[in-house]
């Protein structure tokens, strides 16, 4: 495949998804109307790939390319959905829903615990520093049982999940029954209103390690592999495709250069990024909203998981998996330049 810069100006407006419903939708629907309708899984507050992969779903939104429904963190921890609830508050997304993964991953390994952004003060050491929007009184819904809600809200096959952690929410709503939003188990609702799932994860080729993410919850990521409809499309980013994406510390500060204010550029003011960030789970929102065009990806396949945390990938024409492939140092290029350009957005 030949990496264009004309490609990404032929595919930034695309969209993939047809999610016409039989009735007639809201006058604030009709905008969204036929693009994607996205759900963000993340294991956000330890890599800063993350960060850009929410705010790249609200600028994608923004721009009626795609329906952001709601947030799901996978990382136990009310402060990790504190900094989400930050995230919506100051981009203006405000009637994102959040939920959060409990009875999930014990002390997963943190790379950069910046959760602690959420709570920063003004020189006063009393006036937050960012508004938020949760009402403190409120529990913040379990992160299976949004799923379930949101799901069975929308017209069927017409959801996108961008998962970029661990499979921990994933998992328990495959396991879920049913309740009051949907009659359906997780398994079913998934089948009938999931049209495809995007994953940071899995190593492929010849390559026999662990992926990072399965591993820290291995009970998890197996339970998601044997109960994922093998009808349903999955699209894993294994982490050499975005490797090559790197978006230094100071041109993260330097781009956001009208405001000190601003919850990403604190995170890399106050904590140290220098670590080997890389923009790998960016890879999966791109795909999710902008199509398949702008990525090389492999043939079609069926995928399990081993004990050790292994994927393998079994070629096939009717699977239902497909994996990213590298880009050349030009596409590398263009990848960044579509993060830095939202990143600067006011």
């Amino acid at each position: 495949m030949q990496w264009v810069l004309t490609v990404a100006l032929i595919c930034g407006n695309m969209v993939q998804v047809s999610c016409s419903s039989e009735d007639e939708p809201a006058e604030q629907d009709k905008a969204y109307k036929g693009v994607p309708l996205v759900i963000l899984d993340t294991d956000i507050a330890s890599s800063t790939d993350d960060l850009f992969a929410l705010e790249m779903l609200y600028r994608y939104d923004e721009q009626q390319l795609c329906r952001l429904l709601g947030v799901v963190v996978d990382r136990e921890g009310e402060a990790n959905a504190d900094f989400v609830d930050v995230m919506n508050t100051y981009f203006g997304h405000l009637d994102v829903p959040v939920g959060l993964v409990r009875d999930g991953i014990k002390d997963p390994k943190v790379w950069i615990d910046y959760a602690k952004v959420a709570y920063m003060t003004e020189a006063d050491g009393i006036t937050p520093m960012f508004s938020r929007t949760f009402d403190p009184n409120e529990r913040i819904p379990d992160g299976y049982k949004l799923y379930r809600r949101l799901l069975s809200q929308q017209p069927d096959h017409s959801v996108s999940i961008v998962s970029i952690g661990f499979v921990t929410c994933l998992a328990q709503l495959l396991q879920s029954e049913a309740d009051e939003y949907s009659a359906l188990s997780g398994a079913a609702l998934v089948h009938q209103k999931v049209k495809c799932i995007y994953l940071q994860g899995g190593v492929f080729g010849d390559a026999e390690e662990p992926d990072f993410n399965f591993a820290q919850g291995i009970t998890f990521a197996q339970a998601f592999f044997e109960l994922w409809p093998k009808d349903v499309d999955m699209v894993f980013s294994p982490m050499e495709v975005g490797q090559t994406v790197e978006y230094t510390p100071e041109q993260v500060i330097a781009d956001v250069s009208w405001t000190d204010r601003h919850p990403i550029k604190q995170v890399y003011m106050t904590c140290n990024c220098n670590t080997g960030q890389r923009m790998w789970d960016t890879m999966c929102v791109i795909q999710a909203v902008e199509g398949d065009a702008l990525f090389s990806l492999s043939e079609r396949g069926t995928i399990r998981i081993t004990p050790q945390a292994n994927t393998i990938f079994t070629p096939s024409a009717t699977g239902n998996v497909r994996y990213q492939l590298s880009g050349n140092a030009q596409w590398s290029a263009m990848m960044l330049e579509k993060i830095r350009t939202m990143n600067k957005m006011k």
